[in-house]
């Protein structure tokens, strides 16, 4: 047996570490445990300080000759990611931040208004073992940004924006459990009909690209297209209604009433109540008269039980339509010139993401009338219950029994 000298192989191991990775570090400690023979185990483990574990199975590599295979560790080696360690912390993280999430239509980017170090606070009340840095990374994979730009500064902070933020979460949450259907309203950005230009880029032969116009002028005749969508925030599914004449409360409802007919029916057919959340102005605005005109006779048509609920004025990126809808709808059809009506519907139609979301487009032809009034006795018609909790942004129109005249 050689004499073995420890410090000599702690001198070369040391001048070697920068040079080797994992792989080759077990295999050169092998190598000098063949050198010296009996009792190299003992002297490399305590030279290197690498585990007797590591060498046995550096000497296996060389005794099966796996030295230049190109893989460093096993398949499936190594420390597993933390939402394989703690089953649940995804869907348990995504739960927590399902409140606070907003995003802008125009981009598929998302924000959070709660911190990492109070996120990673209830998920270790919950139970789960994970720091503040651990969560931030976890978002980034899931698409989220603490930071917003200027883009989508708000007005003024009313006091009770997050009590109703958790309203609406929890609201949704009760409709799911009970199998009811529950949609994200709103009409996006009015766009342009015709050979416009169109924000992005879209692959085109070297110095070719589309021609449009040099003004952004709308064509008389071609007019503007109004996309009023619903978003089916249980099935990840939505529906388009193309305006072509003015974005009112008749138009909104009757996008939901089509969106019932054509998706919602098929999808919920035991369905007795319905939960639609809103932006607290526009067509669906929670002063609207005509807007719950609208939502009573489609109460009474489908003999549907209608919760609304209002986000609070100026946040209207919490609603979920914007970034989990629109902004798809935005990314499709960048850079390509909405030249008719038919090329808005398709491309619409064709919007498709990664996590399954599915939409369908239809042109609603209606002429819709601006500046229809509604009278105070056809108000006091509506049978509108407002809840207990901000009864002006959340209330409950139920069908009417009609009257039978004998």
């Amino acid at each position: 047996m050689k004499n073995i000298s420890i410090e000599n192989i702690r001198q070369k191991y040391q001048a070697l570490l920068p040079y080797l990775h994992e792989k080759a570090r077990r295999i050169w400690a092998a190598t000098e445990v063949v050198a010296y023979g009996r009792g190299g185990i003992a002297a490399v483990c305590a030279a290197t300080g690498l585990s007797n574990k590591t060498v046995d199975q550096g000497l296996k590599d060389l005794k099966n000759n796996l030295l230049d295979d190109g893989r460093i560790r096993k398949k499936g080696a190594g420390r597993k990611k933390i939402t394989s360690q703690q089953k649940g912390l995804l869907s348990t993280l995504e739960f927590l931040i399902e409140p606070s999430t907003r995003g802008d239509p125009e981009n598929t980017l998302k924000w959070l208004c709660k911190s990492l170090r109070n996120i990673a606070k209830d998920l270790q009340i919950k139970g789960f073992k994970i720091s503040y840095r651990t969560v931030g990374s976890e978002l980034k994979k899931l698409g989220f940004s603490l930071q917003a730009n200027k883009k989508t500064k708000e007005g003024k902070y009313h006091k009770d924006r997050d009590a109703q933020f958790h309203y609406i979460n929890d609201s949704v949450i009760a409709m799911h459990r009970k199998g009811q259907p529950t949609i994200s309203v709103d009409t996006k950005k009015k766009e342009n009909i015709g050979e416009f230009k169109n924000s992005g880029q879209e692959l085109c032969p070297k110095g070719k690209p589309i021609e449009v116009n040099g003004h952004d002028f709308p064509d008389k005749k071609l007019g503007k297209a109004i996309p009023y969508g619903i978003y089916d925030i249980g099935r990840n599914k939505g529906w388009v209604s193309v305006g072509i004449s003015a974005d009112t409360a008749e138009f909104s409802v009757n996008a939901i009433r089509s969106w019932w007919y054509w998706m919602g029916k098929k999808e919920y057919k035991q369905a007795k109540e319905l939960l639609i959340t809103a932006d607290c102005g526009g067509s669906n605005s929670a002063k609207g008269k005509l807007w719950k005109k609208e939502l009573q006779k489609f109460s009474n048509e489908t003999d549907l039980e209608i919760h609304v609920r209002h986000f609070p004025p100026g946040t209207s990126k919490w609603n979920k339509i914007e970034h989990r809808m629109f902004s798809y709808i935005s990314k499709n059809w960048r850079g390509k010139p909405l030249i008719n009506r038919e090329t808005v519907v398709n491309l619409i139609g064709n919007t498709r993401t990664e996590k399954g979301l599915k939409i369908r487009a239809m042109l609603d032809e209606n002429v819709y009338e601006l500046g229809k009034k509604v009278s105070k006795k056809e108000m006091e018609s509506i049978s509108l219950e407002p809840d207990a909790f901000h009864p002006d942004w959340n209330y409950v129109i139920r069908p009417q029994i009609p009257i039978v005249i004998v």
